[in-house]
């Protein structure tokens, strides 16, 4: 299979974004919309209109990229929902990809702090090193407080980090302290996007690391969706010392 020839749609609907790419031997076609919550009307319209485009039926695809997560709880069952539905009719192999690892894909930069606004007063956080074709976490997703942030792992030379996500809009000052590394620059409105999983998606399925539909597992990183009151407090109150409302 080569990588050229590769035919793989991508989605994602992990945030606020919902999009979908479809790389085929002409070129590489693309939708994404910042909605909300309108994801379960919209990507079915996004991959219907892709395929329509390119002259393609599912059937015809060597793979599907689907966004794992982590971020919305229900945004991200929508996305596998749907990868995991297509994959069942046709029998095609399903590639994972995280919302974080999507955030250092569209970086323009090979070391990348992604960070996604969890809710609850809480971050979802990887850091990223660019490692010939491939990233490798140097620190693995996680959940976490964003003053709990780990810091910056020690390495071998000294590393231009860049930020990257929505929690940074949350939190951009205490994250900052937590890595205890400058920051060359931060993009706080980056959204994942389902264009930046197609490269990975590509190495993947032609490593042979294709799934069927049973296997494909979101990546939540915590199962929780409720606050008590006094974590309503402590959100709150992180909030407001990061100078939001």
């Amino acid at each position: 299979m080569g990588g050229d020839a590769v035919k793989l749609l991508a989605l994602d609907t992990a945030t606020d974004a919902c999009s979908a790419a479809l790389q085929t031997p002409a070129g590489v076609l693309h939708r994404h919309e910042v909605i909300g919550r309108d994801h379960t009307r919209r990507l079915p319209a996004m991959v219907g209109a892709l395929l329509a485009e390119a002259g393609l039926r599912v059937a015809d695809l060597d793979g599907i990229a689907c966004g794992i997560g982590p971020g919305s709880f229900a945004g991200v069952r929508i996305g596998v929902s749907f990868a995991k539905g297509m994959a069942l009719v046709t029998d095609i192999p399903l590639i994972g990809v995280t919302s974080l690892e999507m955030l250092a894909e569209g970086a323009n930069a090979d070391a990348v702090l992604t960070v996604i606004d969890a809710r609850l007063a809480a971050v979802y956080a990887a850091a990223w090193v660019r490692q010939g074709v491939d990233w490798v976490p140097h620190l693995a997703p996680s959940v976490c407080l964003p003053a709990a942030l780990p810091a910056a792992p020690a390495a071998p030379d000294a590393l231009a980090w860049v930020g990257v996500g929505s929690g940074f809009a949350a939190y951009a000052d205490t994250l900052v302290s937590s890595w205890g590394v400058p920051l060359q620059r931060v993009d706080a409105d980056a959204l994942p996007d389902a264009r930046q999983a197609l490269r990975l998606a590509t190495l993947r399925l032609q490593a042979g690391e294709g799934q069927d539909a049973a296997a494909l597992q979101p990546c939540y990183l915590r199962n929780k969706v409720a606050l008590t009151a006094r974590e309503q407090i402590a959100a709150r109150e992180s909030r407001r010392s990061e100078g939001g409302p």
